[in-house]
């Protein structure tokens, strides 16, 4: 079922949540309620608490590589459970973020180029992958939403400065 999104200032955003302990109904209906919600929002990907569910899973649609142009490749959506990411490269790339629950604000965030996830499937397997480029960046940001980390909580602390209006604007918009 397509969820209604969590915006800037819902406390929900700023929950650390919770492993899944075991595949249940419950839990393969949560994934199949982030992967119709993504489709429709067409988002690079969405993570449980943006959506009120408050466990460590997220959807990626980004695929490794990048097109002719340099922009990302999408690909079926696909669920991590109970990520956890290893090995950052040391290599870094500077590039813009967004999210769908902070709409638009777009701003530059560093992070490695590659990183090591291993992360459990809806058939309660466990998988490894090495993600780079824009799958990396973008499995990196939805990993930081189930820690209640915001793409602009790495930011500049000048840059966050300069974009506070905009985000007392998205709280007035969206829970006055």
């Amino acid at each position: 079922m397509i969820k209604d999104l969590l915006y800037y200032g819902h406390p929900g955003l700023r929950k650390k949540c919770v492993e899944v302990t075991e595949i249940t109904d419950e839990i393969k209906q949560m994934a199949q309620d982030l992967i119709e919600t993504v489709l429709e929002k067409d988002g690079a990907g969405l993570a449980g608490p943006q959506i009120g569910y408050y466990v460590r899973m997220f959807v990626s649609r980004y695929d490794n590589g990048a097109d002719s142009e340099g922009w990302p490749i999408l690909c079926p959506p696909k669920i991590y459970i109970n990520p956890k990411l290893s090995n950052p490269s040391g290599e870094v790339n500077t590039h813009g973020e967004g999210c769908l629950s902070i709409p638009g604000v777009y701003e530059e965030v560093t992070r490695p180029i590659e990183i090591h996830v291993e992360a459990m499937n809806l058939d309660g397997k466990l998988f490894n992958e090495v993600a780079t480029g824009w799958r990396a960046r973008n499995i990196m940001h939805e990993n930081d939403h189930i820690n209640g980390v915001l793409f602009i909580d790495r930011i500049d602390p000048k840059r966050r400065k300069k974009i506070e209006p905009s985000l007392r604007e998205l709280k007035k918009k969206y829970h006055s």
